[in-house]
């Protein structure tokens, strides 16, 4: 398959340096010295799974140069989303299909309001990495996983496709039999993972050892989980209990990108994950005290980072 990675940061570099060794196709969109040093000595990824160096069919930071692709990886900020799908427009074709990776739930609608449904399947990914230099991405933690699938659910042949694409490139990857809920079942986590280690400013490990923060963290999920029931998502039986067990089986130095951000005073992806539990929990009617009390402790923080101060 031709593939574009729209964003070359810490999963869509990793993905992309990984289809690139399985000769896949691959097209790395990308910018300024993050982009001249690929062009000029490849991906490098320093990885738990094993070092290497990728060297994409094509690094630009033109879309109209890249052409029309089968399938774009995602791998932007979620308050870039917007922007990125009009960028994109020149690689989609009428057989393009995006898939989107970032936290919270509500890119794919993002997307399809600009690129129209049929160009979009629902998705999520996740490991802990990131760039430490142009050019140079630390795979440092997790086991590298995709999920993805059409809108209603439907087998598709295009997904199919890509999910083998993955295997054979030896990244962990599966369609799940109802996207949604495990849409649902990451902000679950990452929500009770980001908010309160933003609060606390300490990583999970140490958090988690508290007893008060620790009793936070599980209302944060069961409130989004029943945010997604008032919203219509049928969530698997086990979902509480499966989410608080991967809180409780994360590695204990773990912090989020969200958490990072907020702490060295970056633009964060606050709104999309604590911050749309509490917007869409207004709009179906479910009340969420602890996200709603998280999400405005850190809203000033989040508006002085954007400029906004």
């Amino acid at each position: 398959m031709r593939i574009a990675i729209f964003g070359a940061g810490g999963i869509g570099g990793y993905l992309g340096g990984r289809l690139s060794q399985a000769r896949e196709e691959v097209v790395l969109i990308a910018r300024g010295e993050h982009l001249q040093a690929i062009r000029e000595h490849g991906l490098k990824v320093d990885s738990i799974k094993g070092d290497f160096v990728a060297t994409p069919a094509l690094a630009t930071d033109n879309p109209a140069e890249a052409g029309i692709v089968d399938a774009v990886i995602l791998g932007v900020k979620a308050w870039q989303v917007v922007d990125a799908a009009e960028a994109m427009r020149p690689m989609i074709g009428p057989n393009t299909f995006v898939v989107p990776l970032q936290n919270g739930v509500e890119a794919p609608g993002q997307l399809a309001s600009v690129l129209g449904e049929q160009a979009v399947v629902v998705g999520l990914g996740g490991l802990v990495s990131y760039i430490v230099g142009p050019g140079h991405i630390r795979h440092a933690g997790g086991e590298p996983f995709v999920s993805f699938g059409e809108s209603d659910d439907s087998t598709s042949e295009r997904t199919q496709n890509l999910l083998q694409v993955f295997h054979n490139a030896g990244v962990q990857a599966d369609i799940p039999s109802n996207i949604h809920a495990a849409l649902w079942w990451k902000l679950a986590f990452m929500s009770a993972n980001s908010g309160v280690g933003a609060i606390t400013r300490v990583p999970i490990g140490q958090w988690r050892s508290v007893p008060g923060s620790w009793e936070m963290a599980q209302r944060v999920v069961r409130e989004v989980l029943a945010v997604a029931a008032g919203r219509g998502i049928e969530m698997p039986g086990d979902a509480l209990a499966s989410t608080i067990a991967r809180l409780e089986n994360s590695p204990a130095g773990m912090t989020t990108s969200m958490q990072r951000d907020l702490m060295e005073g970056r633009p964060s992806e606050l709104e999309v994950q604590n911050g749309a539990v509490v917007r869409l929990g207004l709009e179906a009617g479910v009340p969420t005290p602890v996200n709603t009390f998280i999400y405005h402790s850190l809203l000033p923080q989040e508006m002085k980072a954007q400029g906004k101060f």
